[in-house]
């Protein structure tokens, strides 16, 4: 990120007179030392800083709008809510129904065996597995 004005630091400045008046506070001293090292905090980091800063009277008020300014400039990640749990695949009751119909007078129809193994199997039956079906049941009655 380029700044337009590199050697004024707001969070530098505020991190400095927060752990001046607060230097028994580890949070602070923490956070002071990450951002000499890394050069940046993160957004929780710096909403941390920006509520201890609040409470020091010293710190002016416009860099503390600066630093909300840099709070709220932040990427806040989001995670997607889940989808919703529904079953792949739908049973074909009306498929199952035929086909329970047809083998209880033909248990040995090779043909409807074989869609009652895809069906049990989760498969679905294409559109002519099931117009041979609609016609096996048509034959029965």
């Amino acid at each position: 990120m380029q700044r337009l004005k590199p050697d004024v630091d707001i969070v530098l400045d505020i991190l400095n007179i927060v752990a001046e008046k607060q230097p028994d506070n580890q949070f602070s001293q923490s956070i002071l030392k990450q951002y000499q090292e890394r050069g940046g905090l993160s957004k929780k980091q710096l909403e941390g800083l920006y509520g201890k800063a609040k409470r020091i009277p010293e710190i002016p008020q416009n860099k503390l709008a600066t630093l909300e300014a840099i709070i709220l400039r932040k990427h806040e990640k989001q995670k997607s809510e889940l989808p919703a749990n529904a079953p792949l695949y739908q049973k074909d009751e009306e498929a199952a129904e035929m086909i329970e119909s047809i083998l209880a007078k033909y248990p040995e129809h090779k043909r409807v065996l074989f869609f009652k193994s895809k069906v049990e199997n989760n498969n679905l039956l294409s559109t002519t597995d099931m117009t041979e079906l609609k016609k096996f049941f048509k034959l029965l009655k």
